[in-house]
This record gives structure tokens, sequence and C-alpha cells, in this order.
């Protein structure tokens, strides 16, 4: 694709990293089979290319639009599209370059930047969204049913392990899965614990950061970034061996920082070592020997799994989790369309509403098509999301195999509590 873009953005390093994304593309048009927005609104400004050259036209100088902000707020950044791309067009990264540049040309209705702001206001900071999610639930009884059945239920996390090992790794704080489900955590701490591994709860680490900067607020997702890194460093020195990340889209953007922060002079060096020794927890238990760990006892442990956009598109990693479930003794149901979003994708379900919920009806059906007795995924958004209508109970995969650690129930049954 030939470029001409404007004078400071040829010799900015965004516009430098923008034009080469650009120029990789050679407008073939094979992203568009497998863009969910494209499949709802059949509109090629709602596909990958359609949106390529609604910010190649920003870049070149053209005066972006509401329409031109619109179509890009469509955009789940699923990524889908490029995990499909034979020119290997780096599409997510495209996109956060030009929602930034459109979101400082279009000024948004009074409604929508009051929606952005308290979103970046509350979810990112962990004691905020937890004091809102226990308002919540008090009220959830007398709340329609639409409204309470988008509020998690509580639910208590077990035991952290006590023993200490000789390998040690690091958690995430996170912002919004302590709260909404504090068991996946301890869960991962727990098989991890049976691998004699320590996982270490860090003090000053949170959000990641993605919230912020998949908004536009690209700095305040920078510095979420860097109280990370600070927090993490000293046990990093100490001969950590990795930083753990259990939910999926969390994974995605710590194993950027090194890309995101690499104009920093102070945090350069430090984001490169953090983004080369974080994994997926799929990643660190994959090259485990999981002989020690449980199986489910039971041919009845029937489960769908939802491999989020995160993991299969983000990290490549689609069919990993897949074959750590099949070894543990869990029985896979087939599940169409497996590439497809469930319409969570951070904020996504609260700022596009009546699209992300025609994506969940979709990604329901395909999952529940095969009768599973539960749904695993592997990202706190989509257990939520697919959770306030799903028909079985919605878990994080790593609950489903700490269930299976000796000394757990072995009936099969524990999936559906």
């Amino acid at each position: 694709m030939q470029t001409t873009l404007t004078e400071d953005l040829r010799h900015s390093a965004d516009g430098r990293e923008a034009e080469s994304i650009l120029r990789a593309c050679v407008h073939c048009g094979f992203c568009t089979a497998t863009c969910p927005t494209y499949g709802v609104f059949r509109d090629e400004l709602d596909g990958p290319r359609g949106r390529i050259y609604l910010v190649k036209q920003v870049l070149e100088g053209a005066v972006a639009t509401r329409r031109t902000q619109l179509h890009l707020d469509r955009c789940l950044s699923c990524r889908a599209c490029e995990t499909t791309c034979p020119s290997g067009v780096h599409y997510g990264r495209l996109l956060d370059i030009g929602r930034s540049l459109v979101e400082r040309q279009v000024r948004r209705n009074i409604v929508d930047r009051f929606k952005r702001r308290l979103l970046r206001a509350v979810i990112p900071h962990r004691r905020r969204f937890g004091i809102l999610l226990r308002t919540a639930r008090s009220v959830r009884g007398i709340l329609p049913a639409a409204w309470s059945s988008a509020i998690p239920p509580l639910r208590t996390a077990g035991s952290w392990p006590s023993s200490s090992h000789r390998r040690k790794m690091l958690a995430l704080g996170g912002c919004v899965q302590p709260s909404i489900s504090p068991n996946i955590d301890a869960a991962t701490a727990r098989v991890l614990d049976h691998l004699g591994i320590s996982l270490l709860r860090v003090s000053g680490s949170g959000c990641c950061g993605a919230m912020s900067y998949h908004l536009g607020a690209h700095q305040e997702g920078l510095d979420f970034a860097r109280r990370n890194i600070d927090a993490w460093w000293p046990h990093i020195e100490a001969g950590a061996e990795a930083v753990v990340l259990n939910a999926s889209g969390c994974g995605v953007m710590v194993k950027e920082y090194g890309k995101l922060l690499a104009g920093d002079p102070v945090y350069a060096a430090r984001a490169a070592r953090i983004s080369e020794l974080s994994r997926d927890l799929s990643e660190v238990l994959a090259r485990e020997d999981r002989s020690v760990l449980g199986r489910t006892g039971s041919g009845t442990a029937r489960i769908a799994f939802h491999c989020p956009c995160t993991l299969q598109h983000g990290q490549k990693l689609g069919g990993v989790v897949e074959g750590i479930l099949t070894d543990a003794g869990f029985e896979l149901a087939p599940v169409a369309d497996m590439h497809l979003c469930c319409g969570s994708a951070g904020t996504y379900s609260l700022l596009q509403p009546q699209i992300s919920r025609q994506l969940l009806t979709q990604k329901l059906a395909a999952l529940e098509s095969g009768q599973p007795l539960a749904i695993g995924t592997a990202n706190i958004g989509c257990l939520v999301h697919l959770q306030s209508r799903a028909s079985v109970p919605v878990r994080h995969w790593i609950e489903l195999l700490d269930a299976c650690l000796p000394g757990h129930e072995q009936d099969g049954q524990f999936i559906t509590r």
C-alpha cells in the first residue's frame, strides 16, 4: 500500500510504525471473512480493510469525522484479522495509533465522554471497582433481570498455598479479577504449587494498563505498565523466572510492554525484560510435567472451551489450553466458529451493548450446542460476559484443573458448582 503521511507524522515513532504496517497491506480482503463486525453490518468500513483505509486517510492529513470515529469504535480489537492475514499486517497496533489520532480530532458528545472517563476512573482501580461491585451485589435482588444478570455473583477463593519453593513466578495484581472471581488466582497458585512453583503476590502490582490504552488514553495506560514494572523488578532481580498471566487480555498487554515503552529511556530495558519473561498460564503448564496433577475421574466431564481472542489471535496460543484440559481427562464439546469474538472485548460490551449482545447470542449458541456441563475460558472479561446469559456454569480453565488436584472430588460434577 502506497502512503503519503503528513510531515509531522512521518518523523514520529507512531507515524513510522503506522507507515510500516500500512505498506504491508496488499488489499486482499481475506481479513473481511473473519471479522465479527463485518458479519454484523456487511459494511466495508466495519471490516479491517475499510478501517485501515480510514486510518490511512487520517495519517495522510484528511480531517477525521464522527463517522470515522464510529467505525473505529465498532472494532472489537479481536485481531482475528491478524490470524487470517497472509501478509502479517499488525492491524491491532495500527488501530491503536489511528484511534488516538482521531480521539484528538473529534470531540465526543458529553454522554460518551462521561462514560469513558467513568470507566477509566473505576475499572482499572482495584479498590474502587471492588466497592462498586459490592454495592451492586447488595441491590441485585431489586434490579431488573437484564441488569442483575450482568452482576457477577459472589465467589470465594480457596486457600493460598503456604509452602515456599525454590522456583518462583510472579502474579499480576490485576484490577477486576480479584473482586469478581478471586478463586482464579488462588487456583493458579494451587496448581503451580503442585508443580513445585511458588506464585508470588506482589504489592504494588495492579491493572495491566490495557483498558486505558485501548480507550485512547495511552499515557495513562503506560503509567500502569510502569507501576507494574517497578513492583516486579526487585523480584526479577532476585531470580523470579517468569511473570504469569492468567487473564489472556492482560497477557497481550504485558507482552507488549517492551514495544510500547521502547522510547522511554528509563523503562525501555526493564520493559523489554518483563515482556521476555511474561508467560500465559497455559504456556507455563504446557512446559511442565503435569503427571503430578490429577485427572477428572469421570467420562461425564464434558465442557465447551471458549478460547478468547486475546489468547488465540493476540498471543497465538490457540489449542494449548484445549490440549491441557484433554490430558486432564475432560471431554471437549465441539464449538463452531471458534475464531469469532464473544462480544466482551474489554469495555466493548459497555460501550457497544447492542453489537456485543448479538455476538454473545451467536457465541453461546455455538458453545452450548454440544450440551456441555460447563463452559471454560481464559479471560475474566469473557467469563463475566458469557456467564451473564449462559445456561451452564462458566469457569476459568485453571479452576477446572484445580478441582482435579489430588484430594479434590473426582466425580466430574465439581464444574457445576
